[in-house]
């Protein structure tokens, strides 16, 4: 099956210089995320070495080299969120996750909890999105609420 899928990835660039960075974009299209055996396949097809795709995928931020969440979490860690509170938010929801420091992907593959630097909303803050819903103001008690919800429909 993984070699379908990236045969059809395949047929799109192989006749076009530099489609490594399309090539990962579709690939983690495909696959939710760059799998290394989809990087493998390729390299030995584009005699290009795997190296050159992790590097690529390593140097990008939007590329992600494991699996993650169906319901994406990101907290806002920059200057305005910090001083409002931004870490005991972030502690909370690793804790109401059960997520480990070092891990950012629930065991049961239903959050990804990720920080950024600043979302650029320092009026609300502290900040929190998921799937791209912003939520403003957020205290360590209502982020928890704010998981609930998603828990609860992410089950249902």
């Amino acid at each position: 099956m993984i070699e379908k899928k990236c045969q059809k990835i395949l047929n799109t660039y192989h006749t076009e210089n530099g489609s490594v960075i399309s090539i990962l974009q579709d690939m983690q299209e495909v696959f939710g995320y760059i799998r290394e055996d989809a990087v493998e396949w390729f390299s030995a097809k584009l005699n290009i070495p795997a190296s050159s795709f992790f590097g690529v995928a390593t140097f990008y931020s939007q590329f992600y080299l494991k699996p993650r969440g169906k319901n994406i979490v990101t907290a806002c860690c920059g200057t305005a969120c910090h001083v409002k509170g931004s870490e005991a938010i972030i502690n909370r929801m690793r804790a109401d996750l059960a997520v480990a420091v070092g891990e950012d992907t629930t065991a049961d593959g239903q959050f990804t909890l990720e920080t950024v630097a600043c979302v650029g909303a320092c009026s609300i803050a502290p900040v929190v999105i998921v799937n791209k819903k912003i939520f403003g103001g957020v205290t360590p008690e209502k982020s928890s609420g704010i998981l609930k919800d998603y828990e609860k429909n992410s089950k249902g």
